[in-house]
């Protein structure tokens, strides 16, 4: 009868602690808990009993804690923050960490920009890939969106000339 009393004291201090905390923690144990407890009712020692609880608890942890995080974990949506990051943006001021300028457009809102690589600095007016946002400011870096200037794009390859 004392082993009982121990299972479901154990049970309950599980649940609670699961309650309390809501992060699948805890309620493998209280399962293992349960069977020990039914293990006690068949009558069976308190070395079964122990090894029905560690067996049952890490079973139930193993197999279904990764389904049950799968199904039960909402669905993370990501905020204007990180959806920011890898969008491409126009500076509508020259970036230039040395002399602290530079101001993008992201969302029609002016941010604050600053070069992501120290030493590179880019015009108004160029499309530029937000790498990092820090508190305000977006750290940029160069965008595949950004057309090529048109001598560069002019200019004949060696391999045609």
């Amino acid at each position: 009868m004392e082993a009982a009393i121990i299972w479901i004291a154990l049970i309950i201090i599980f649940a609670v602690v699961e309650i309390i905390t809501v992060g699948l923690t805890s309620i493998w144990f209280a399962g293992g808990a349960l069977v020990a407890l039914l293990v006690d009712a068949a009558g069976l020692g308190p070395v079964w009993q122990f090894a029905a609880f560690v067996v049952v608890s890490v079973i139930l942890l193993v197999f279904t804690r990764p389904w049950a995080l799968k199904y039960m974990k909402p669905r993370l949506v990501k905020t204007n923050y990180e959806a920011a990051v890898d969008k491409n943006v126009c500076l509508t001021e020259a970036v230039d960490n040395i002399k602290g300028t530079g101001t993008a457009v992201l969302n029609g809102q002016e941010w604050t920009a600053r070069a992501y690589e120290d030493g590179k600095t880019f015009e108004a007016g160029m499309i530029v890939r937000v790498k990092e946002i820090r508190g305000v400011t977006l750290y940029v870096t160069e965008s595949d969106a950004m057309p090529k200037k048109a001598e560069e794009a002019e200019a004949p390859k060696e391999s045609e000339q």
